[in-house]
C-alpha cells in the first residue's frame, strides 16, 4: 500500500514533502486535508505513533486554532474529543500528515522523513 499524504496545495510544506518523495522515488497517494480529513483511525494511529501527544497532531500555528482558542482547551481535551474534531477538520490538522502502514509523520523535516521512510 503506498504512502498516504495528507497535505494542502498551498502549503510550502507540503509542496517541499511532495518534492521530497518524488526525488527519493517513493509512491504515494496525495490527498488534498481540507476536502478530506485523515480518518479517525488514522488519526488515532498516528496518535499511537506520537505516543499519545495530542498537540502534536494540531496545526497550533493555524487560524482555525486561534479561532476555537485550542489552546486554552487542550490541557482538558479528551482523546476521543480530539479525534472527533480532526477528523472533521483538516484546517487543523498538522501538515503534511504522512502515513504508511505502522509508520507515520506530521510535519516535514528532511532528517525525519530519512529515518521514517
Amino acid at each position: 500500500m503506498p504512502l498516504k499524504l495528507y497535505g494542502y496545495a498551498k502549503c510550502s510544506t507540503c509542496r517541499n514533502a511532495l518534492k521530497y518523495l518524488n526525488k527519493k522515488g517513493i509512491q504515494y497517494v496525495n490527498i488534498e486535508i481540507t476536502e478530506t480529513p485523515p480518518s479517525k483511525r488514522e488519526l488515532e494511529q498516528m496518535l499511537k505513533i506520537y505516543d499519545g501527544d495530542l498537540k502534536k497532531l494540531f496545526n497550533t500555528s493555524g487560524q482555525i486554532y486561534r479561532e476555537l482558542k485550542m489552546s486554552e482547551k487542550m490541557p482538558n481535551l479528551k482523546k476521543s474529543d480530539a479525534i472527533e474534531l480532526l477528523s472533521k477538520n483538516g484546517k487543523l490538522i498538522k501538515r503534511p500528515f504522512a502515513l504508511d502502514g505502522s509508520r507515520g509523520v506530521v510535519g516535514f523535516k528532511e532528517e525525519i522523513w530519512n529515518s521514517t521512510f
